[in-house]
């Protein structure tokens, strides 16, 4: 006891004096890393023994710097996306990763920004921050390609949550089958009489909206319709979405559904139920006027509101995947990359019909 009554910290060298073993087996066997199969298991078992009587504390940052195991998975974001509702978008890939992680026999660490600004860093401060855990599972949609391809070229073990690219290598990740599921969608409207189908994309160019519009067009080959490049829209706020909008389009291009990428937030279900709300003058009937599905899930839906025709994301399902992947990739020694795409499901919805019998034999619009 020191002069102040408080206990000294054990070390590894009071753990050895218990045991009966050296200081340096004690070092092995807490760093957890491989050498640590070297120490037969009475005298492991022995040492974790002295160090629990004893109370010891293993200082994990120092343990990570060294190149041990720590037995911690990071958890880092883009943006700011944990949920303050269980109805968030994000929730089930959060709630996915914890579960997998505890299943796995981890713990999890949550990395969040250091600085009060918008703009997150893995490498604030000069060096990346993400090596006090094991690996990293990451996630976002408004990505640093940079510190992504930095990630890559440092061999730094993590997965991405969804389909990613970086010119400087390849990187591992679990992402949906947004492909097959919109091409599935175009496949369904085309056998209900569709022929003009237009896809209102979001306007940045990531690789969710690429493989989402790769589906689309693979649809229409695949149905026998020609793409019209002037059915194919940037939207680039969903909660611009109008009735005059949807009328220009029946009416100037003979449009007779509508495929449409949501966002994380409620701006498009927003947009929507201002539609279909209010007076038959001033509101669009889907899907008797246009029939209309979206590419993905509304982020907060619940029963009580109307069941839009759409695809679901295995948000939970890529999550746990994400977690299996990096702990299979920790026990690699050199960390291979792999990929990994999830089916989406289908949820028929009531917002999508046949095609409007006054849309039968009209010409298409140049």
């Amino acid at each position: 006891m020191s002069s102040t009554g408080r206990r000294r910290r054990p070390t590894q060298v009071d753990i050895a004096r218990r045991a009966g073993v050296s200081q340096a087996t004690v070092s092995l066997v807490i760093s957890g890393g491989a050498a640590a199969d070297q120490i037969d298991e009475p005298t492991h078992q022995a040492v974790l023994a002295a160090a629990a009587e004893l109370g010891y504390a293993a200082n994990v940052a120092a343990r990570s710097l060294k190149g041990g195991r720590n037995h911690l998975l990071g958890l880092y974001t883009f943006e700011p996306v944990f949920p303050t509702d269980q109805r968030d978008f994000y929730y089930p890939f959060l709630l996915g990763v914890e579960e997998e992680a505890a299943a796995q026999g981890y713990d999890l660490l949550l990395f969040s920004s250091v600085t009060s600004s918008a703009d997150r860093s893995i490498y604030a401060g000069g060096g990346n921050r993400l090596k006090i855990a094991d690996g990293c599972v990451l996630l976002g949609r408004n990505v640093c390609r940079d510190e992504l391809a930095a990630l890559v070229q440092e061999d730094f073990p993590f997965v991405f949550i969804g389909r990613r690219e970086v010119d400087e290598g390849e990187l591992s990740y679990v992402g949906a089958d947004y492909v097959t599921a919109t091409s599935a969608m175009v496949a369904e409207l085309a056998r209900l009489g569709h022929r003009r189908i237009l896809y209102l994309r979001a306007i940045e160019d990531t690789e969710p909206t690429r493989d989402r519009e790769r589906g689309y067009r693979d649809g229409l080959a695949a149905a026998g319709i020609e793409v019209d490049e002037a059915l194919i829209h940037g939207l680039a706020d969903p909660a611009d979405l109008s009735v005059e909008h949807v009328q220009h389009w029946i009416a100037a291009y003979g449009v007779t559904a509508v495929l449409v990428e949501p966002t994380e937030d409620n701006r498009l279900v927003d947009a929507l139920t201002a539609m279909t709300d209010g007076g038959s003058a001033t509101r669009v009937r889907f899907p008797e006027d246009c029939s209309i599905a979206l590419l993905g899930d509304p982020p907060s839906w619940t029963p009580e509101q109307r069941d839009w025709t759409r695809f679901s994301l295995p948000r939970a399902e890529m999550a746990r995947e994400a977690v299996r992947m990096l702990v299979d990739l920790l026990g690699q020694a050199q960390h291979a990359s792999r990929q990994l795409t999830i089916p989406c499901t289908s949820v028929p919805g009531d917002s999508v019909g046949p095609a409007p019998a006054s849309a039968t034999g009209r010409e298409e619009a140049p």
